[in-house]
């Protein structure tokens, strides 16, 4: 079967039909941000549950990360850490023995308050979606920032041997984005540790995301890097 198509309904997120619940998809080395998309292939019978009743309802997915320890329970309930994003399969798959490939597109930040017993054999929670910050006292230097980043993060690609310097990401961070769009494509796709992914993740302030970056990529904000105490890490683990 062909992957079914999307439509511009599927690219939005509309928070006032959300009910602050959701189905939690947790891995241990994938760290999802809102404006990426992942490809996802589904075959554990509880996540194939759990995308069956995603694809007969409002088709969002919270996809978590487990907390350290997890192999030892990983068939049970392991841990988790508190950031979320949820995302919205825009396009599936449905294979012939009942594993699907998806496409899901990063939607919202989010924070797990407290997991909800479901009767279903995948995982539910309720969280709470957090917004975005563009702090006042940033805006004179943010267009600056949002510069250095760029050029930082692109330096700072992987590029595959015999690869063309340029292509679709060179050409889309050439264009006008906001700058919170900038850190999560940035913590999304550059070989980060888990840990600062998780910490990009959790961080609303979209100048204090940017910082984090750069000083990450060696390229602290006017030579000053932010403290650990600064970045609020690490969080507290969900209950279970």
């Amino acid at each position: 079967m062909a992957m079914l198509p999307w439509n511009a309904e599927d690219l939005t997120f509309d928070e006032t039909r959300f009910k602050g619940r959701t189905r939690l998809f947790p891995l241990p080395d994938l760290v999802m941000f809102p404006h990426v998309m992942q490809p996802l292939h589904i075959f554990e019978p509880r996540y194939r549950e759990m995308l069956n009743d995603a694809l007969d309802s409002d088709g969002l997915i919270a996809m978590s990360v487990l907390a350290p320890g997890w192999e030892a329970v990983y068939e049970g309930r392991p841990k988790l850490l508190p950031p979320l994003c949820i995302g919205k399969i825009v396009t599936h798959q449905r294979l012939g023995d009942g594993r699907y490939n998806i496409m899901l597109l990063g939607m919202r930040r989010a924070r797990l308050l407290h997991e909800v017993e479901s009767g279903r054999s995948f995982r539910s929670a309720e969280v709470e979606l957090l917004e975005e910050v563009y702090p006042t006292e940033g805006e004179a230097d943010r267009a600056e920032m949002q510069s250095v980043l760029c050029r930082a993060f692109q330096k700072s690609l992987p590029i595959p041997d015999g690869a063309k310097p340029t292509g679709p990401v060179q050409e889309l961070l050439a264009s006008e984005l906001p700058l919170g769009v900038l850190t999560d494509l940035a913590g999304f796709a550059l070989p980060l540790d888990g840990e600062l992914k998780c910490r990009l993740l959790a961080e609303c302030n979209v100048d204090r995301r940017a910082r984090m970056l750069l000083d990450a990529l060696g390229r602290p904000w006017k030579g000053i890097p932010l403290t650990p105490a600064a970045v609020g890490y690490p969080p507290r683990f969900s209950s279970n």
